[in-house]
């Protein structure tokens, strides 16, 4: 039962997170200011993090040595991305979101990387409208991290995250577009959202603006670097996050 609760609470927080990314697919006004959506994302988001944190405590998920190793990962993760920050398309916070979603679960994923970003821009001063779907589309690469097969080889170990790390970069990418797109693209154009339209043809005209503003080759950026961190620290993290699952009394992912 505590098993089906902690997967409960993860689904429906990822459903919930992707819904609002996608608000302009479901959403059909124009009447929307940019501040005003963010704010309504950081007021759901807070309460959803809190009450995933109190379910994954109850059934098991996380416990307190858990807990104390998900605050330093988080400040260590908050520091890591500093060095990148998506500057130029290099970003430097994803691979240890997947590495330890991989290894200590979907629930520890999404709020080790909401809430390193959400330290990251206190840190920096990067805090904006963009902020809570940051928080949001890199809590939903460690969702996604945490559900990935575990095998017995490093180097499939390392392969299947390589290949996670490369299509989490550009969903993230696109996310991140849509949910802003409406205010970006302007109105119009052809490449213009339309309020009250299809979803398809909506749809046609995001993936048209992605590629004509190059926010596909942004993504390959953050992609190729996540991926080359991945390859050059993998083998050594896994083993010590490992290491560190058992001490804390969590059971070996792999």
């Amino acid at each position: 039962m505590k098993q089906i609760l902690s997967t409960l609470s993860i689904s429906i927080t990822g459903l919930a997170s992707l819904l609002i990314f996608a608000w302009p697919l479901l959403i059909s006004t124009n009447s929307h200011n940019e501040a005003a959506i963010a704010q309504g994302v950081f007021i759901v988001l807070m309460p959803v993090m809190l009450v995933l944190v109190l379910v994954e405590y109850a059934s098991g998920g996380i416990g307190p040595k858990q807990l104390a190793l998900l605050g330093v990962l988080i400040a260590l993760n908050a520091v890591i991305r500093l060095l990148g920050a998506g500057t130029a398309g290099i970003e430097t916070a994803f691979f240890l979101v997947i590495l330890g979603a991989y290894i200590f679960g979907s629930g520890f994923g999404f709020l080790l990387g909401a809430s390193s970003i959400l330290v990251s821009a206190i840190l920096t001063g990067g805090i904006g409208p963009w902020l809570p779907f940051q928080m949001m589309g890199v809590g939903l690469v460690g969702l996604g991290a945490g559900i990935l097969p575990k095998l017995e080889k490093s180097w499939q170990t390392k392969t299947v995250l390589v290949l996670y790390g490369v299509v989490a970069s550009f969903v993230y990418g696109s996310l991140m577009t849509l949910w802003n797109w409406p205010y970006l693209a302007g109105t119009g154009t052809s490449l213009s959202y339309v309020a009250g339209d299809n979803i398809i043809s909506n749809l046609s005209r995001f993936f048209q603006y992605e590629l004509i503003t190059g926010g596909f080759f942004w993504d390959l950026g953050r992609a190729i670097t996540t991926s080359v961190l991945i390859l050059l620290t993998g083998s050594a993290l896994i083993t010590t996050l490992n290491r560190a699952a058992i001490r804390a009394g969590a059971s070996k992912r792999y």
